[in-house]
């Protein structure tokens, strides 16, 4: 039974768990509102009309509605950790 809690300790697989979760966590999340900022720029460059702007933003909701029903049985499967790192593998590619 855990009598403290060292989050600055990496030698354990725990916490090295937490922090790795909470950063690849932080990254996603940074990403996908990164966006918003920038949406001028890529509506000019990839000449976007406001409706494809919007139709892109209700299809990355959609998508990620679906990706969450979609992926909730492979992360009862193979494990939270193997399916983050395949999904944010095969996203980046």
């Amino acid at each position: 039974r855990a009598s403290e809690i060292k989050l600055c300790n990496f030698s354990r697989p725990h916490m090295r768990a937490f922090h790795f979760s909470w950063l690849g966590f932080f990254i996603a999340f940074f990403i996908w509102f990164a966006i918003a900022p920038l949406l001028s720029e890529i509506k000019v460059t990839l000449g976007l009309s406001k409706k494809e702007i919007w139709t892109s933003s209700i299809v990355g909701v959609g998508g990620t509605i679906f990706m969450r029903f979609l992926l909730g049985p492979f992360c009862d499967k193979v494990g939270p950790r193997v399916l983050f790192t395949s999904v944010l593998c095969f996203a980046s590619i």
